[in-house]
């Protein structure tokens, strides 16, 4: 048998085709979380916070070097030590809404298939 009719075979299984729809469609859903929370929950959190971009919070944690810009992308771009904790911050509300989003229709469907 060639390596290409047994290359083929495996392709055609169902675990891959179905790892390989699961991994489009998680890339997909991937980034309609990544829009709700960058333009729906994070508008309303700096909203509650006093109108707060999370994304922009840093710490400088060395020393800026002359001629550069006292901002996020112009102190990375220098290579000058950043402590991002408001990406962090986004990632983690990001984080937390794909695990509700995942999690409650799962655990819902659970319940109520148990009481049947």
């Amino acid at each position: 048998m060639s390596m290409m009719k047994e290359f083929k075979d495996f392709a055609l299984k169902g675990n891959v085709m179905d790892l390989a729809v699961g991994v489009i469609i998680g890339a997909a859903f991937g980034k309609i979380v990544d829009s709700a929370v960058k333009d729906l929950i994070m508008p309303i959190v700096g909203a509650i916070f006093g109108n707060v971009d999370f994304s922009s919070k840093y710490i400088v944690l060395g020393d800026i070097p002359a001629g550069v810009a006292n901002n996020l992308a112009d102190l990375k771009k220098a290579g000058v030590a950043v402590f991002a904790y408001g990406n962090f911050i986004s990632v983690l509300i990001s984080l937390s809404s794909s695990f509700l989003i995942f999690h409650s229709p799962e655990s819902w469907l659970i319940t109520s298939f148990e009481s049947i």
